[in-house]
């Protein structure tokens, strides 16, 4: 064995012996790595067993020995080049289909099997001897159809891995470029010195790919220590980053965006990348044509895109403790939550027939009306209102007349309300109004022209026009005796029952020691 080939073997060993240390040290620590671990280790094997194959093979001292090492050989050599591409898909956090797994794996099978048959078909080689002027081990091959089906998938996988990588580079935070580098480079070395064989720039005879394979494991095993490979990867970060359905913006200290996910550009379909660099608040008047004002913590903004949607969104720094600077923007879709949170509020404080407040509303913002008229020092009244005879209505032309009867009445009594007055249903047939700066002959003339205007306003009905009264009765809040809500409306109502006990369709007021007409 001459000095040139035992430095051929050296290399090739080297190689060899450097990713089954590889191999082994991933594999070890493989618990930390979780499911990329799985698709680095088949690939390292793949070139395990094709270096090892490649040293056998130039140790061989005739056509047997030499036909037998390159079938063991292509027990790796296929393989290597699809798993390497569905090692960096997956560090990319790019989802391969099963039946694109499938084709990748199945050609290489076939390499396999057509190489270690070959002397029956000549499919991989049509010629695949002893070089007759070298001697053993270099060997003189003439390639077959099923060789060009092989390199279009070993140099189809490779190119697209490198390209991958490429087409990501920009798109990665600086703590991972180190490790994109790290793997084009891997993914590069293999290539280009698989394309000089073809060109016949290399050695006669020998296969120089896993000559060069030792340095790409050095630049892994590398990145595995230096950049934190596996650890501190884009995979992870996708799991983190780009899954999750809220739309984050990645900002560095100077509060120009860096980042952006999957979810943004969802949601936000002009986001784009040509936008990274620009300073927030740019990014925010173009998107969104209004002005930034979060700031940091939690802010509740309406954005008019398609349709208008609500968002809670959160403005955080990153980590300044471990020397990461910079801010997070978390769009949150709260557009849902809001309208059921508006209906839940309708059906808890709106009356569902009139669609004004009802007795649980009217009473909390009566109280702090109340309050507040107490505190200025200005009148506040309470006026409590019952449609006369309702009863009847029901008992003759049923409840969905009563129901439409309602209606009429609340609607003419919106008519003369706009001075911020409150007015609810209180229960059944009975209605009641808070006025806030009213005098009581105020209050008295709204309550005689409501009730006159619904007087001489019959409601049409397929029954026919039906006609109806009103009885109001009126209480206003003494000072400097804590008045209470409850203490209006007890006045109010016995106001009312006056009016309604003096013949009906009345207005009557509360007067110390008895009660007005």
């Amino acid at each position: 064995m001459h000095a040139q080939l035992l430095i051929y073997i050296s290399i090739i060993a080297t190689s060899g012996v450097l990713n089954l240390y590889l191999f082994a040290y991933v594999f070890r620590k493989r618990h930390l790595y979780k499911s990329i671990s799985t698709y680095f280790l088949a690939y390292v094997f793949a070139i395990i067993i094709y270096c090892f194959g490649s040293v056998f093979s130039l140790m061989s001292t005739d056509i047997i020995e030499l036909k037998f090492w390159t079938a063991i050989m292509y027990l790796g050599l296929p393989f290597a080049s699809p798993l390497g591409l569905m090692f960096i898909s997956k560090y990319l956090a790019i989802k391969l289909k099963r039946i694109h797994i499938i084709y990748m794996l199945a050609i290489p099978t076939i390499s396999s099997l057509l190489v270690a048959t070959n002397d029956w078909h000549h499919l991989y080689y049509r010629r695949f001897e002893i070089d007759p002027s070298l001697g053993a081990p270099y060997f003189f091959q003439e390639i077959g159809i099923w060789y060009l089906v092989q390199g279009i998938l070993t140099f189809g996988t490779m190119l697209a891995a490198f390209i991958l990588l490429i087409s990501h580079y920009k798109e990665m935070s600086k703590q991972y470029r180190s490790q994109i580098i790290a793997l084009m480079f891997g993914q590069l070395m293999p290539m280009v010195t698989a394309f000089f064989y073809l060109l016949g720039l290399t050695p006669k005879g020998i296969d120089p790919v896993p000559m060069v394979i030792w340095v790409s494991s050095l630049v892994y095993l590398w990145a595995i220590h230096s950049s934190r490979l596996f650890k501190l990867m884009p995979v992870a970060k996708d799991v983190i980053f780009n899954s999750i359905d809220d739309a984050v913006l990645v900002l560095d200290e100077s509060f120009r965006l860096v980042e952006i996910n999957r979810a943004c550009k969802v949601q936000f379909p002009s986001f784009n990348h040509s936008l990274l660099g620009m300073n927030i608040e740019k990014v925010w008047s173009e998107l969104f044509n209004i002005p930034f004002t979060v700031k940091i913590g939690v802010t509740e903004v309406s954005l008019k895109l398609n349709e208008e949607k609500v968002y809670q969104v959160r403005l955080s720094m990153l980590d300044p403790l471990r020397n990461i600077n910079g801010y997070l923007i978390i769009f949150t879709d709260i557009t849902e939550i809001k309208r059921l949170q508006t209906l839940l509020e309708r059906q808890a404080y709106y009356d569902e027939l009139t669609q004004i407040y009802n007795r649980r509303a009217f009473l909390q913002r009566c109280e702090t009306e109340l309050a507040r008229s107490q505190k200025k020092g200005t009148s506040f009244i309470i006026m409590i209102m019952d449609v006369d005879h309702f009863k009847k209505v029901n008992d003759i032309y049923g409840h969905h007349i009563g129901d439409q009867l309602l209606e009429h009445i609340v609607a003419i009594c919106q008519l003369y309300l706009n001075k911020g007055e409150i007015f609810a249903r209180y229960g059944g047939e009975e209605f009641v109004f808070s006025l806030s700066n009213y005098t009581k002959a105020e209050a008295e003339e709204l309550a005689n022209t409501i009730r006159n205007h619904v007087e001489k306003t019959p409601m049409v009905s397929p029954e026919g026009e039906i006609s109806i009264t009103l009885s109001l009765g009126i209480a206003e809040a003494e000072r400097g005796v804590g008045e209470t809500v409850s203490s209006l409306l007890n006045k109010a109502d016995k106001a009312l029952y006056q009016a309604k006990g003096t013949g009906r369709n009345k207005v009557s007021i509360y007067l110390k020691g008895n009660i007005g007409m």
